[in-house]
């Protein structure tokens, strides 16, 4: 069984930085795409960025400029980078393994 744990999530102000983390655990290999999304309250889920370890992760573009990703397929693992954080990005965010398997959300809130 497949296990999926985000973390890093916080109360930060505006403009300021947050790392998020997902770890897949129980994988026979590496995963063949791992990605987040969010939702914040009253939204849709939004596709925030995607990895297939490749060395060349994909971010919203949307996102770009302010959200980077980054990948450590020895562990499985991947990072959003999150900068100049905005009000908006207040949201749960959920990391997806093989478009299979969810984690249980991490929150982020930003707030003045």
């Amino acid at each position: 069984q497949v296990r999926v744990v985000e973390s890093g999530g916080g109360l930060v102000q505006i403009g300021g930085s947050l790392r998020l983390s997902c770890a897949a655990s129980g994988h026979t290999s590496t995963p063949y795409v791992m990605k987040w999304f969010r939702l914040a309250p009253g939204k849709d889920r939004e596709f925030v960025a995607s990895s297939m370890f490749s060395g060349n992760p994909y971010v919203a573009d949307s996102l770009k400029g302010r959200f980077t990703m980054s990948e450590d397929a020895a562990q499985n693992t991947i990072y959003l980078n999150m900068d100049n954080l905005k009000p908006e990005d207040t949201a749960v965010y959920y990391c997806n393994v093989d478009n299979i398997y969810w984690g249980q959300g991490t929150q982020v809130t930003v707030s003045s």
